[in-house]
């Protein structure tokens, strides 16, 4: 324990300190064209025109326009999507989409042919969690994503890596979180009242788009670990919910299949649409949180993305899980997901972003649970204001062969002040509440039918 609170304190001073050698790294204002092909005699020349899909124009948009979401400098000809001819702003974690308005955020870099971006974040939380079942504790909470992507075969090469320092920072227990369920420490018995901590390798992934027609593309993707087309984009990776400091108590009802060991996606968009499906393996991490595991292909899963506008993405999906839960060996899941996201980018540096999902889990044997989520955060200037509201029905808050699913609620509130900016480093403080609602059956053992929680933490970003 000494050692881990050592640790942190090393990890609260490194935005100003390890991450300041990034300050003042800004990308070129534009990469170096590339040679184009000499027209061969049976055809007539060619007007000039970017070979690297990146280089392409939106439409109606000048040369240096800026991308929706992207800060100031970020011009948009610098990354456009690695799934389609569309601008990056649109793509979040694994191949999911979100609205294309949402910030772009991180150190965007060149290197030849080579274009990609940093984005990374890392908190210090003390956290108390009330009543009888709650704990105290204080942990890091860390992500690193690194993405890089070049003009390959006529089309677009890309590699992804999404890195956690979390089995330092949190532990093998993980940390205490009321109402949470899911996964194990030992391989033996289940977190309850408790979140997991999140694997040292959440991404390693390479993928490769090719157009398809003028609006269009083809593209696959190969992950280990990597995230399957399934459910909305990770709580980590979009806007509504990467700056609260607690996962969703529905986290195993969405998108906790985005540490998946072994995942291989293939996919359509046109326009507005994107088309998916994944073979991959179902079975959630087990408590083994630093290495690569290779697993067979045991699930499938697929999604229908659709962008209405710039502000706006909807999804819905549906995937066969083979044992998921290592406690829970002979059990499959089927699971539905439906969620809509908006984004309202309000001018200069102000976001607001609010997602609604609903997850169905349906187990073969066993019951079919529900939980839904409405979560919101809007930045603005120095403050950041956040909110996530929940309903799920929990059927693992109790050990034993019976699994009686009760119906439970969240509903949590908070607030960042950002102390310091500079370059890309934004250095934070903050803090939330949470209530907790249980059924009077369980009410003895959370010691109210109201159990209170809250957090204090500091955040330092790449943004």
């Amino acid at each position: 324990m000494h050692a881990r609170l050592a640790f942190l304190a090393v990890l609260a001073v490194m935005p100003g300190s390890l991450w300041a050698q990034h300050e003042g790294h800004h990308p070129p204002a534009a990469p170096a064209p590339l040679p184009s092909p000499s027209p061969s005699p049976q055809s007539p020349s060619p007007s000039p025109t970017p070979e690297h899909p990146m280089d392409h124009q939106m439409p109606g948009m000048a040369p240096g326009h800026q991308m929706p979401g992207m800060a100031p400098g970020h011009e948009m000809h610098e990354m456009m999507g690695f799934l389609g001819p569309y601008p990056m702003s649109r793509e979040a974690s694994g191949t999911s989409w979100q609205p294309e308005s949402s910030p772009l955020e991180g150190i965007h870099w060149t290197r030849g042919a080579w274009m990609g971006m940093v984005h990374g974040f890392a908190d210090v939380v003390y956290d108390h969690q009330g009543g009888p079942r709650g704990d105290d504790d204080v942990f890091g909470l860390t992500m690193l994503m690194v993405m890089a992507q070049r003009p390959a075969a006529g089309g677009t090469f890309g590699l992804r890596a999404m890195l956690s320092i979390d089995p330092v920072t949190v532990g093998k227990r993980g940390y205490p979180l009321l109402l949470q369920t899911g996964e194990t420490a030992d391989g033996r018995t289940p977190l309850i009242d408790r979140q997991h901590p999140h694997d040292l390798f959440m991404e390693l992934a390479a993928v490769f788009s090719h157009p398809a027609g003028e609006h269009g593309s083809v593209f696959g993707y190969f992950g280990l670990p990597g995230e399957p087309a399934l459910g909305p984009p990770t709580f980590m990776h979009r806007f509504s919910g990467m700056e609260i400091p607690e996962a969703p108590i529905g986290h195993h009802w969405l998108d906790s299949t985005h540490i998946a060991f072994g995942v291989a996606t293939a996919g359509v968009t046109r326009g507005r649409w994107k088309v998916e499906a994944s073979a991959f393996n179902g079975s959630e991490p087990d408590e083994s949180r630093w290495g690569i595991e290779w697993r067979h292909f045991n699930s499938a899963s697929g999604r229908l993305t659709l962008n209405p506008s710039a502000n706006w993405s909807l999804q819905a999906s549906f995937g066969h899980l083979k044992e998921p839960e290592e406690l829970e060996p002979g059990v499959d899941v089927d699971r539905t997901t439906a969620s809509v996201t908006y984004n309202r980018a309000r001018g200069g540096s102000s976001i607001w972003q609010s997602m609604l999902a609903w997850g169905r889990n349906a187990k073969d044997p066993g019951d079919t649970t529900n939980a839904a989520l409405l979560e919101s955060t809007l930045r603005t200037g120095l403050h950041t204001f956040f909110g996530r509201g929940e309903i799920a029905q929990k059927d693992e808050l109790f050990e034993g062969d019976t699994h009686e699913a009760f119906d439970v609620g969240k509903l949590s509130l908070g607030y960042i002040f950002d102390l310091m900016r500079s370059g890309h480093i934004a250095l934070g403080v903050g803090g939330l509440g949470s209530l907790h609602f249980v059924p009077a059956k369980i009410e003895d053992d959370y010691g109210s039918r109201r159990p209170r929680s809250f957090m204090l933490f500091v955040r330092g970003e790449l943004r």
